[in-house]
Parts: structure tokens; C-alpha cells; sequence
């Protein structure tokens, strides 16, 4: 038949909608047929599931702008979802499979082989090696299922949906606007407590879990409103709108009392200064060398022993700031001390598993057997369940030796590619600014991860995941400049 050999010159897409359109007309026959409407919901749904693959970055953005506004809500056996933000996580990965399924040639073949992406893949197929050793397979499994909603949209979706700078800007204005919506509650809240430091917990819920998690976001969030902000010259409403944003992205962070957030800033101000002199090197060597001799120091002879907190002495300074600060350098505030107490039982972890660790997702409850009394403190009985406050410490306790080399050799080759790129953008501002904000994003992040583990947090992963999108397609965008360049001289 004529219509059938029209059915086989049709394409993936094609077939996809054909295929809908039948659903649609059949189920609607039926319901009206049967006179029961309920044979017109698998139509429906179907119809429902055409639009999102089809305008899926609809849900990315809107994704996005909920973000800081996601809340943790508790299921059945002690589980516990952040709802909306995990669900269109979900409803995004099926999306972007789908589109990648149907159509495999969006995404240039050097990007699925950039080094960023194949380290990435080995660090996942190494959890997945490394679940088989697990003290808990369920929980392993749930953590793998965790990173693939993670790096589905905020890796491969990112690359389908920015085509051009501009792109990172809108997508960073979505985010931002709701973050700034956020701040703005927080501080109407806040203030009618005297914007104190002990009121500031209570004054952000019920959207984030502490102000820890507030923070970074904000923190993780400035570079791109400074960088948006400065490639708007010319624009005068639209630079108003990113120095009004940036202001209180800055506001919303100072005061949220977070010594680490704070911090950060600094941070990643030193390292653009590293990386304009090419000292990434440097940099990366010099600290593998401090941490070095740091773990050798302490572990020989069980030196850490001396660095035990007098249980008396440990406290949190709950109501003054400067207090806080004070207990921080003395080695008397009790959530550093608390990270002492995690990170001596992580190390005897190690000495357990060193090669495949307790498993991805098993610090807790794990390493309350290998806990030593004397460095306890007046908050060591966990009850938010939380692990090492150190991202690099977790994947060497969890994911042994071979996990931890994989995740810092990523760092190090996303800080370099970092470095790389900006010295290649110098010719292109565009771009150059797209790299500045991805870049001191992921400073950010890193630092933080030295002091906790944000990585899966939904509010914090997804810029994490997005800046190392970010990265892949500017070296991308600079290669075929570099072509198109090479094809004009040839021409001439």
C-alpha cells in the first residue's frame, strides 16, 4: 500500500508522532465506543510525553527557577524525596535520552570523547564496579541511580540546549531570579529577628536544609551574575537587572554567617589570579604535596592523637558570630571539632578497604564502629545522618583508592582545561566569559567540598555538573573558531 511505503521513508521522529496521532485517534474511538473517558488517558499521557521530549527545555528551565525553592519531604521506609526538583529530574533524563536516542547527531563526536566526559564515565562505571563490595548494595544502587538524574540533564542537557553564549545566560538568569526570590523571603523573615546569627536556620527553612546549603548556592551563583553582568555593556536595563541580582546574591550571603561560603570567594578570586599566570600546575602539585605530607604527619606515630578536643571546651557559639569565629581558630568550635571526629574514623575506614571501600553511599552508619571516644563531641550521635564534611575524604572511604585518584585526576583535568580555555578565549570575550563564570563557579564548589559533601544536594549539583557542560562546549565553540579562522586563511 501506498501509505505503508510512506510509513518507511519516515524518520525516528516522524514515526514517534505518527505513532501518537494513531494513540490519540484510537483511544478517543474507544472512549467514545465504550462511552468510558478514562480509555483516553494513555492518549493523553502519551500526547503529554510527545510535548515534554519535544519542548523538554521547557521543564529544564522551569527546573531551574524551583530549584531554591525544592523541599525534602519523607516517604514511606525512611525514605525521603526533594520535591519538585527530583521528580523533573527524572521526567529531564527521559527526555534527554529520548532526544539523544532519536537524535544521536546534536552532539559532535569530540564532545562524548572530551576528557572531562570519559573521566566522568570511568568514575561511574567504577561505582557501579564497586557496588558488588558494598556493606549495603540497596544503598549503592540508589546512589548510582542518583548520579545518572544528575549527569543526564545537567551534562548531556546542558550541551543540547546551550548552542551560543547567550544561552548560559538565560539559563543562569533563571536560576538566579528564583535563588533571588529566595533571598528575598529569607531576609523579610530574618529581619524581624535583627538579622541575628542564631535566627538565620530558622528564618530560610522550610526551602533549605541550613544555611550551609543557602550559602553556596548563593556563593556558587555570584560568578555568573558578575560575568553576565559585565558582558551586558551597551545594555543598560538588562545591566541594572544583573547589578541588582548581584547585589542581592551578595547580600543574601553575608548574611548568612557561613565562614566556608565566605571564604570561597576569596578563593576563587586567587585562583583567576593563578590561572592568568599559568600556575594551575603549581597550584595542584603544591597542594597533593601539603595533603601529603599533612595525612603522613598525622598518621604516624598516631599523632592526630594529640590533636583530641577537650569535650568541655567544644561548643557552639550559636548566638554571636564573632564567638564563632574565635572558637574556629582556637580548635574549640564543635562543628569543626565534629569533622575531626568523622575524618580519624574515615581514616581507620581506609585502613579496612583501601581499594573498594565501604561502597558508594555507605559512610553512615558505617563509620560509627571505627569512631574513637576521645575526639567525640557534644553533637557526634548524627541524627541529620550526614558523612565525612569532606567530598574528597567520602570517595576515598567509600569508593577505595581507585575511586578517589579517578575523582581528583577530574578535578585537576577540569581546573587545567579551565586554565587552557581562558588563555585560548582571549580573542573571544564571549566566551572567554563563559569559561570565568563556569570556572570560579567550580572553585567555588571544590572548596566547598573540602569541608562538606554537596555533590548530590538539588540544589548545588546541578551548577556543579552544568559548569563541567559548560567547559566541554566553550572548548567546542574555540575549536570551530579556530577551524573557520584556518579556512579563511587557506582561502586567501
Amino acid at each position: 500500500m501506498p501509505w505503508l511505503q510512506h510509513l518507511r521513508t519516515l524518520d525516528g521522529p516522524q514515526r514517534l508522532f505518527a505513532g501518537f496521532v494513531l494513540l490519540l485517534l484510537g483511544g478517543g474511538a474507544a472512549a467514545a465506543l465504550a462511552h468510558a473517558p478514562a480509555l483516553l488517558l494513555p492518549a493523553l499521557l502519551a500526547v503529554g510525553l510527545l510535548v515534554a521530549v519535544v519542548e523538554w527545555r521547557i521543564i529544564f528551565y522551569l527546573l531551574l527557577f524551583l530549584l531554591p525553592f525544592s523541599i525534602e519531604i519523607g516517604l514511606p521506609g525512611g525514605f525521603s524525596m526533594d520535591v519538585p526538583s527530583e521528580p523533573l529530574m527524572l521526567v529531564l533524563t527521559a527526555c534527554v535520552l529520548i532526544t539523544l536516542l532519536l537524535r544521536g547527531g546534536q552532539l559532535p563526536a569530540r564532545e562524548w570523547l572530551h576528557p572531562l566526559l570519559l573521566l566522568m564515565a570511568l568514575m561511574l562505571t567504577w561505582a557501579v564496579f564497586d557496588t558488588f563490595f558494598s556493606v549495603s548494595t540497596f544503598k549503592s544502587i540508589k546512589y548510582l541511580l542518583a548520579k545518572v538524574w544528575y549527569i543526564v540533564p545537567f551534562v548531556l542537557g546542558t550541551l543540547l540546549l546551550v548552542r551560543r553564549p547567550a544561552d548560559v545566560w538565560r539559563l543562569a538568569l533563571t536560576y538566579i531570579c528564583g535563588a533571588a526570590i529566595s533571598v528575598v523571603y529569607t531576609a523579610i523573615r530574618h529581619a524581624t529577628k535583627g538579622f541575628s546569627f542564631a535566627d538565620i536556620n530558622w528564618a530560610l527553612r522550610p526551602f533549605y536544609l541550613n544555611h550551609v546549603a543557602y550559602a553556596a548556592v548563593l556563593a556558587l551563583l555570584l560568578p555568573y551574575a558578575l560575568m553576565a553582568w559585565r558582558a551586558a555593556i551597551g545594555r543598560p536595563r538588562l545591566r541594572l537587572l544583573w547589578g541588582g541580582l548581584l547585589a542581592v546574591l551578595l547580600f543574601g550571603l553575608l548574611t548568612s554567617y557561613t565562614r566556608a561560603s565566605l571564604l570561597s570567594l576569596p578563593v576563587a578570586g586567587i585562583f583567576y589570579g593563578c590561572m592568568r599566570l599559568r600556575l594551575t600546575k603549581v597550584v595542584l602539585a603544591a597542594v597533593a604535596l601539603v595533603v601529603t605530607g599533612a595525612a603522613f604527619y598525622f598518621l604516624s606515630n598516631s599523632n592526630f592523637m594529640l590533636y583530641a578536643p577537650d569535650f568541655e571546651k567544644t561548643i557552639f557559639n550559636g548566638k554571636n558570630f564573632e564567638k564563632h569565629l574565635e572558637a574556629t581558630y582556637k580548635f574549640e568550635d564543635v562543628s569543626g571539632m565534629e569533622r575531626v571526629y568523622r575524618w580519624v574514623a574515615a581514616s581507620r575506614m581506609i585502613s579496612e578497604k583501601p581499594i573498594t571501600g565501604s561502597g558508594p553511599s555507605t559512610f553512615y552508619p558505617e563509620y560509627k564502629r571505627f569512631t574513637i571516644k576521645s575526639f567525640r563531641t557534644y553533637v557526634s550521635d548524627n541524627p541529620e545522618k550526614s558523612t565525612t564534611h569532606n567530598y574528597f575524604l567520602l570517595q576515598l572511604v567509600e569508593q577505595g583508592a581507585p575511586g578517589f585518584l579517578l575523582f581528583v585526576v577530574f578535578i585537576a583535568t577540569a581546573l587545567l582545561t579551565a586554565e587552557r580555555l581562558y588563555h585560548r578565549s582571549a580573542a573571544n570575550p564571549k566566551v572567554r566569559r563563559v569559561v570565568l563564570a563556569a570556572t570560579l563557579s567550580l572553585v567555588t564548589i571544590i572548596f566547598h567540598l573540602l569541608l562538606n559533601e554537596l555533590v548530590e544536594v538539588d540544589k548545588i549539583g546541578p551548577l556543579y555538573f552544568m559548569a563541567i557542560a559548560l567547559l566541554v562546549r566553550a572548548d567546542s565553540w574555540l575549536s570551530d573558531a579556530s577551524l573557520e579562522e584556518e579556512r579563511e586563511r587557506s582561502a586567501t
